[in-house]
């Protein structure tokens, strides 16, 4: 104190004054719903109400390391530290925003605070555990056998991926030579993709003529093996262009701070190499919602919040930036990299139908020695097979006759029983991705005992009305597909093709 009196002593969180712990409270509201910048409002008028609020400075330097306002955070830890001497929270958030600005050294230190004042404390322990690893690590080239610290082969940018201490330093380019006409069916999908991204690559000028911006966010969904992915590649082969295909196993990274950086790390070198494709795969794996609490929800707040900064980024400056992301289930993305500039066109890829089944089987087998196929029976067969089923029915198939004139020395033909046995065996993968996806977005009505009486109650599924309306489309095939009488139908037609024709 300017007088030399002695300061008052520090007040615990939990005796906060009424007026702060209802903004606390408020505050903490906020912060579930992910609005941070709202929550630091309140936390720090909570503050200004009582000084010496221990956990509304706590939140609200989490709230700052959110937002990567480290320098905000770091105050606000300190001051926890200070009302409270003894707690191990603040050294261990210490920590952990040390890690996430690369000084090992520093965040080492406050772990083993943290532990000093709670021995007990598994998160500090465990962290330090993996920080130790981290800092004996040596430096990788990721998919190469090469020297510490070097690389092999071609340096031109992109031509390799580089991963140094779990941190993306560069993304190998991704160039295919297929095109429209290796994407079977999807005629709906290819029409929007050629209209609003192939045409702004290959003809800008004529977009930029009307005013037409030359960025986009597009988000596939639809059930697995829908040819999501390959159309992906059939739009590299199209325009001729390079593909960043951003791979979790790249991105997201188990030490702290690193996810965020390899995020940043992979749009910054799609902005230095425009015209430039990035395709996420899995993109709810990486973009998921931000709900609950704990020390990973905080992570995933983290990492989701570092995606949104750069699909913003891509939005005021969209000049030849292309971000595809691809999902199974839409539904699980955070709603705001749904919006309107980063992932707001939405693109369903059905289950293939009959006519893109057969399309399937026939691409597929182009380069095989065939002997006679009926196509439409091979294709009534797979009622409710994905296109990637297709595939790999196709690609076992071939091997059946290839392991024949292994063992005994003569050729023969690929033949339809080779292709009705793998149908045989395989049975299709989307029934079972169905019944799993039944029970996560269609409500239903279960009988409950209360009281003596049974009474019915209706448990809603995870969709909320908005995207009920959304995924109207892919509902409506989930529901069909669980159908029972649909069930029969398609096992039906797939024994009736299979043994009876």
């Amino acid at each position: 104190m300017p007088d030399g009196s002695p300061a008052e002593p520090p007040k615990k969180g939990d005796t906060a004054l009424p007026l702060a712990k209802e903004l606390y409270t408020k505050a903490g509201g906020l912060f579930e719903e992910n609005k941070f910048d709202e929550a630091i409002d309140l936390y720090s008028q909570a503050i200004k109400v009582d000084p010496n609020y221990s956990s509304a400075y706590f939140n609200r330097a989490l709230s700052y390391a959110i937002l990567n306002k480290y320098d905000d955070a770091v105050k606000d830890a300190q001051v926890v530290m200070r009302i409270e001497p003894d707690s191990a929270d603040a050294p261990y958030v210490m920590g952990i925003i040390s890690e996430y600005q690369n000084d090992y050294k520093a965040a080492n230190d406050w772990y083993e605070k943290s532990l000093v004042k709670n021995p007990k404390y598994e998160q500090a322990r465990g962290r330090l555990e993996q920080l130790k690893k981290k800092m004996e690590k040596p430096v990788e080239v990721a998919g190469l056998g090469s020297t510490p610290g070097t690389a092999i082969g071609s340096t031109a940018a992109g031509s390799t991926t580089v991963i140094k201490e779990g941190q993306l330093q560069q993304k190998k380019w991704f160039r295919s030579d297929l095109n429209f006409k290796d994407v079977v069916g999807n005629e709906k999908q290819k029409k929007l993709i050629y209209e609003n991204v192939i045409l702004a690559i290959k003809k800008p000028e004529l977009l930029r003529a009307y005013g037409k911006k030359l960025g986009l966010g597009v988000l596939f969904y639809g059930p697995p093996g829908g040819g999501k992915t390959y159309l992906v590649k059939a739009i590299a082969g199209e325009t001729n262009s390079n593909v960043l295909i951003a791979q979790i196993n790249e991105i997201v990274d188990m030490y702290a701070g690193n996810t965020e950086k390899n995020m940043h790390a992979i749009f910054e070198q799609a902005r230095k190499n425009t015209p430039a494709i990035m395709f996420f795969d899995e993109v709810d794996a990486m973009g998921g919602k931000r709900e609950g609490g704990g020390e990973s929800m905080n992570y995933m707040r983290m990492a989701v919040n570092q995606f949104l900064q750069e699909m913003d980024g891509v939005e005021k400056n969209p000049e030849g930036i292309f971000v595809l992301g691809a999902t199974n289930q839409p539904w699980d993305m955070d709603p705001a990299l749904k919006r309107s500039g980063r992932f707001g066109e939405q693109i369903y890829f059905p289950p293939p139908d009959y006519k893109t089944r057969k399309g399937a089987f026939i691409y597929n087998t182009r380069k095989m020695p065939l002997a006679r196929l009926d196509y439409g029976r091979l294709s009534r067969a797979t009622m409710g097979f994905s296109q990637a089923d297709i595939a790999e029915i196709c690609d076992k198939a071939a091997l059946i006759p290839a392991v024949e004139e292994d063992m005994t020395g003569k050729k023969r033909q690929v033949k339809m029983r080779d292709f009705l046995r793998m149908i045989k065996q395989h049975g299709g993968s989307l029934d079972e991705w169905y019944a799993m996806i039944k029970k996560e977005i269609i409500s239903k009505t279960e009988t409950q005992i209360v009281e003596g009486k049974k009474q019915e109650i209706v448990k809603e599924g995870k969709l909320t009305a908005e995207e009920k309306t959304r995924y109207k489309d892919m509902i409506k095939d989930v529901k069909r597909n669980v159908n029972p009488f649909w069930k029969f139908v398609k096992k039906f037609m797939r024994s009736f093709a299979l043994y009876l024709v």
